[in-house]
């Protein structure tokens, strides 16, 4: 069993590389973005089907584990799995799982609400760990607190993937404040990036 494999991009493809390693190429799906000719080191996980074996590489354990335990919720595969973890952070996509947050995971391609619902259901409790300090205190009022800042923000147009990250670090930052302070501090944090 294969578990790093550190080598060459020799060739980018849809949702997948070859990585040159000792002169064997071998194909790793993967959601990492990854640049032509750049030297990498991917944890392997190997995935054994009646008719195929494929390997998905990960930059980090964390990402690794959190692969294992998509694929572990009944009716996501590998691909669905590659497909949220490509489409969302890992830090925010633990965060919508932590904190119930299925819009924010429906927004990955082959991810409707109730799949969105049932990968928190069955992770929830599995998740945990650093990344998660931010809703430790007081979970319940953070967690909503979020909610409304992006439903509010949403509902002027703002994309809930283009928005997430910066959302949670206000909650973060200003654990006290409600929606009326939060939406005009975000909207002040966006007008600052462009």
């Amino acid at each position: 069993m294969i578990g790093k494999l550190q080598g060459v991009v020799d060739y980018i493809g849809d949702g997948f590389i070859i990585l040159m390693t000792g002169g064997v190429g071998y194909k790793v799906f993967t959601p990492e973005y990854l640049t032509p000719k750049s030297t990498v080191s991917l944890w392997i996980e190997t995935v054994v089907r009646e008719d195929s074996i494929r390997l998905f590489g990960f930059s980090t354990i964390a990402s690794q584990t959190l692969f294992n335990q998509l694929t572990g919720v009944s009716g996501v595969g590998p691909k669905v799995a590659l497909a949220i973890m490509g489409t969302i952070k890992t830090d925010t996509l633990m965060s919508a799982i932590a904190t119930g947050d299925a819009k924010t995971i429906a927004t990955a391609p082959g991810v409707g609400k109730k799949m969105a619902e049932k990968i928190i259901v069955e992770l929830k409790n599995k998740i945990g760990g650093s990344s998660f300090d931010i809703f430790n205190q007081d979970s319940t009022s953070q967690s909503s607190a979020l909610s409304d800042l992006l439903s509010a923000l949403e509902s002027l147009g703002y994309r809930r993937l283009d928005i997430i990250d910066m959302a949670q670090k206000l909650v973060s930052n200003n654990p006290t404040a409600d929606v009326t302070k939060l939406v005009p501090m975000a909207l002040k944090e966006i007008s600052g990036n462009k």
